[in-house]
């Protein structure tokens, strides 16, 4: 599995990383397409998780403070879960902040995968909120 990176010029890697999010967030959690596909689209750095040509997973970067990266719309396909690919994502969405400038990453976690992020070395900092009807916990981790 390799990653691409890019903006939402790269129209090719964004429809991609759209085509995931859509699967997950939309078709298998419901979430309202006008919450998924927001105002920061433009603003941030997607990266997509390809198997060979398949786009599998997605993610996407913003910067919302001096050296704070903001990690968003992690997701990887169901049959892909439970093999390392959000490992990968993960690991490549926080390189790019670190290589970007970022000190800490930043994320709202759904609180299922609260003890993924954990053990990627993220603490949750936050009670548990809603976002897009689902439960939410707000997590971060030290990229120095």
């Amino acid at each position: 599995m390799n990653v691409a990176i890019g903006t939402t010029k790269d129209r090719s890697l964004y429809e991609d990383a759209l085509r995931v999010r859509r699967i997950v967030f939309i078709e298998e959690q419901n979430v309202p397409e006008e919450e998924e596909m927001d105002s920061f689209e433009h603003e941030s750095f997607h990266l997509v998780l390809y198997d060979g040509e398949t786009p599998v997973g997605a993610g996407r970067l913003r910067f919302i403070d001096e050296g704070v990266g903001k990690i968003e719309r992690i997701c990887v396909l169901p049959s892909y879960r439970g093999r390392g690919a959000g490992r990968m994502v993960m690991e490549a969405i926080e390189q790019l902040a670190k290589t970007k400038g970022a000190k800490t990453a930043k994320l709202n976690a759904q609180t299922h995968a609260e003890p993924f992020y954990k053990k990627l070395g993220y603490t949750t900092v936050s009670g548990v909120f809603m976002d897009a009807g689902i439960p939410h916990v707000t997590m971060v981790k030290s990229l120095e």
